[in-house]
């Protein structure tokens, strides 16, 4: 199903409308699923649900698999990572998300953009928000937790932040080498440089990721990045 606009947007958009022209909430959304060719909101999210990018991609991963998912501010790859997420424990996976940059009140919006309660995974899904976050921090945390577990970590390109933390290079190769070892997914949320054009390509690359401190991409097996509600998926390995 391919929609106009993300999710989030459509919703935004019905928001504005509701204001606009002060209707109830529903009716707004109700407006905009018509525009899609849905009779009603619900049908609209009922078909997003069951062709969901998330578990297309989810299924393409294995265990051992590290995935740079790269995409400018504000073209959902957080939500994607957190979809990624609730998909894998939904198959009977652990979930794990680690962030230098949100907190607890931005996560739980998050989980309200996606439509979920995050009180259906407090037993399954464990959230990481300190500033001390690391490639040793990371393992520590998922050093007691089972075989499969998936882990985002929110983001990429300031791992290395902390003058005491090792090189971001090293980093990565140590958590592949943890990754390997324990059977784990682990999720990269990376930054795009602001010289990508989408004039000339629909969806970043490998190329559009930003680099501050040297990183050889290779080290991760998989790659998806987003724009405007598309996604391209790179098998790097």
């Amino acid at each position: 199903m391919k929609l106009s606009a993300p999710i989030y947007r459509l919703k935004r958009e019905a928001k504005r409308l509701s204001r606009e022209e002060n209707i109830p909430l529903h009716k707004a959304l109700n407006r905009i699923a018509a525009k899609e060719g849905f009779s009603r909101w619900s049908l609209l999210v009922a078909r997003l649900s069951a062709t969901a990018p998330a578990r297309t991609l989810l299924a393409r991963l294995k265990p051992g698999d590290l995935l740079l998912l790269g995409g400018r501010p504000g073209h959902g790859k957080m939500q994607l990572s957190l979809q990624l997420t609730i998909e894998a424990i939904k198959s009977g996976c652990q979930g794990a998300f680690f962030t230098l940059e949100y907190g607890p009140t931005d996560v739980l919006d998050l989980f309200k953009k996606i439509e979920v309660n995050p009180t259906d995974f407090r037993d399954t899904f464990s959230l990481h928000d300190a500033d001390t976050i690391c490639a040793e921090y990371i393992m520590a945390k998922l050093s007691a937790m089972p075989t499969n577990t998936l882990a985002v970590i929110d983001y990429l390109q300031i791992l290395d932040q902390r003058r005491e933390n090792p090189e971001l290079i090293e980093q990565i190769r140590t958590l592949k080498a943890f990754a390997n070892e324990h059977s784990f997914i682990l999720v990269f949320i990376s930054q795009i440089d602001r010289s990508y054009n989408e004039s000339i390509r629909k969806c970043p690359g490998l190329d559009d990721v930003r680099l501050p401190n040297p990183l050889d991409l290779r080290l991760f097996s998989k790659a998806c990045f987003l724009n405007n509600g598309e996604l391209e998926f790179l098998s790097i390995m």
